[in-house]
């Protein structure tokens, strides 16, 4: 190989790769997420013991929710995903936040995160994210989580279903959004209640 086709390579490696390379469809303008509605605050720090102290597993979630992707139901066998609507992440990981900040707020507990294993909490949390979308058909907003509570000390564990439905006034990524973090937070909050001080 001699020098000018060596050169030509060297030059030809150097040029953007944009239009030859797609790695998916371009992402909406705006991303959607999660917050709560009564925001932890800012300000002296929560102390609590390990008997207080809550810890929430890293959530699981139906299939169809194994995306970024806002899942819409068409009836009770078929599935699609909201045109324009993208979530900042897996709708599991946003709800378990969500889930950790209203528990907090609520109750006064401290919320740990499961990879600190030189704190054992009394109460742990877990569960399933069954339903985070749109009802076409009811032209409604569904979040449905399967949790799971157990306690040190006690072979019991207690399992309930929390489910909240909101309205929406269009099928747009905007409103599906509201309505999405609407039932979220109710949900949140009644798990919250669920778990006490």
């Amino acid at each position: 190989m001699n020098r000018t086709t060596l050169a030509l390579l060297g030059v030809a490696a150097t040029l953007p790769l944009s239009g030859c390379i797609s790695l998916g469809p371009k992402p909406p303008p705006r991303l959607m997420t999660l917050t709560a509605t009564s925001p932890l605050a800012a300000g002296p720090a929560i102390t609590t013991g390990d008997k207080q102290a809550v810890q929430i597993a890293r959530l699981s979630a139906i299939p169809a929710l194994g995306t970024q992707r806002v899942l819409v139901t068409d009836g009770p066998t078929a599935i699609a995903y909201l045109k324009g609507g993208l979530w900042s992440a897996a709708p599991a990981d946003l709800f378990r936040g969500l889930l950790a900040e209203t528990i907090t707020v609520k109750t006064g507990r401290v919320v740990t995160e499961p990879r600190m294993l030189q704190v054992q909490p009394n109460t742990r949390l877990a569960g399933q994210v069954s339903a985070f979308g749109l009802d076409a058909p009811g032209n409604a907003v569904v979040v449905t989580f399967d949790a799971t509570l157990s306690h040190d000390g006690s072979d019991q564990i207690q399992s309930r279903r929390f489910s909240a439905r909101v309205p929406v006034s269009s099928q747009q990524p905007e409103s599906v959004a509201t309505a999405l973090n609407q039932a979220a937070n109710q949900v949140a909050g009644e798990v919250a209640d669920w778990i006490g001080r």
